[in-house]
């Protein structure tokens, strides 16, 4: 592995839910608080792809609008290539934010109905400064949808003339115009087609290849993480729960959630169908559980689970935040071989 080029420590985002003051003075009740994000620690070696898998309210987007500066952390540090961005704004500071850009996931969304796709794509080198010349920011900007596989001259239409995947592919070219080093991919193909979903992911494997990007990949769709990650993290209540290789997880998953993440996958041998598996929803997050958040669901769960909250720890070639897989009170369980 090489060295990092993101360091998440303590990363903390805390939302406040509260009434207004005379509303809580006349009715009653306190303040309320949802920790989105509570305390995250996470690096990414230059060149790979760290994925953040979990169900939907966990804290994975939050994460990644926290790392590009479109919301503030409550507490934490971010520091990519030595440089730290907590507490700036979105596009501080320039010279550094060029380096890192964002692939949003509705492509229908993300891109301006009213301009043209050669003005969407070149909009970003012309802020940043990289191509100043109009002449050359066009030429560049041809070039660029040739790469992603489209033509030069689409450039001259608007996005409602392309097909979701034809403007998911508009989207990575705007984001990779400014010549990024690291890409914050917030699930760039859940609103896609499964065939189209297959040729994005085959195209953002080529450029990472070819350009030597860096991802942090966010999906809650397990076959689409085990084909594009080195590491995955996965989420639970705004705390990561299990962090590792990717071949790791999915071959001999430690946390108890986890193996229900992994058990949606379809498995036609129905190898496990009669193992132990967390039942329930998810808690409120306004009042997550004592102890660990997991605990209610948890056929692990005693006493000690209920009442102390685990520190994430290193176990194996995996960190692990579970008193049970700490204290050897369960053994991995391969549920099935990635691939």
């Amino acid at each position: 592995m090489t060295d990092p080029i993101l360091t998440v420590t303590g990363l903390k985002k805390t939302f406040d839910l509260s009434q207004p003051f005379l509303t809580r003075l006349t009715q009653g009740g306190g303040r309320k608080y949802v920790h989105a994000v509570d305390g995250v620690d996470f690096t990414i070696p230059r060149g790979t792809t760290l994925s953040l898998v979990g169900e939907s309210g966990c804290g994975k987007s939050t994460v990644a609008k926290l790392l590009m500066g479109l919301t503030q952390p409550s507490a934490g540090s971010i520091r990519f290539d030595g440089h730290e961005l907590a507490g700036t704004r979105a596009g501080q500071p320039p010279a550094v934010r060029r380096r890192m850009q964002m692939i949003f996931q509705d492509p229908y969304a993300s891109l301006n109905p009213r301009w043209r796709v050669a003005r969407i794509i070149g909009e970003p080198m012309k802020s940043f400064g990289t191509h100043p010349d109009p002449v050359a920011r066009r030429k560049e900007v041809d070039r660029l949808l040739e790469f992603v596989g489209l033509s030069a001259a689409d450039g001259e239409k608007f996005p409602h003339e392309f097909s979701g995947g034809q403007r998911q592919r508009i989207s990575i070219a705007r984001a990779i115009s400014t010549k990024p080093e690291f890409l914050v991919c917030d699930e760039p193909t859940s609103a896609l087609d499964v065939s189209v979903q297959a040729q994005i992911l085959n195209l953002m494997r080529e450029l990472q290849r070819e350009l030597g990007l860096t991802y942090l990949f966010i999906s809650h769709d397990l076959a689409v993480v085990n084909y594009i990650s080195d590491q995955i993290g996965v989420m639970y209540l705004g705390r990561l729960v299990e962090l590792a290789p990717a071949d790791r997880i999915f071959a001999a998953p430690q946390h108890p959630y986890t193996r229900l993440l992994l058990d949606t996958v379809p498995d036609i041998t129905m190898a496990h169908r009669d193992m132990d598996r967390p039942a329930g929803e998810v808690p409120n997050p306004i009042t997550p559980p004592s102890g660990c958040h997991f605990h209610p669901r948890c056929p692990l769960a005693n006493e000690r689970c209920r009442a102390e909250a685990p520190v994430f720890r290193a176990h194996g070639d995996s960190q692990v935040r579970c008193h049970a897989v700490q204290e050897g009170r369960t053994d991995p369980m391969p549920l099935r071989k990635a691939g």
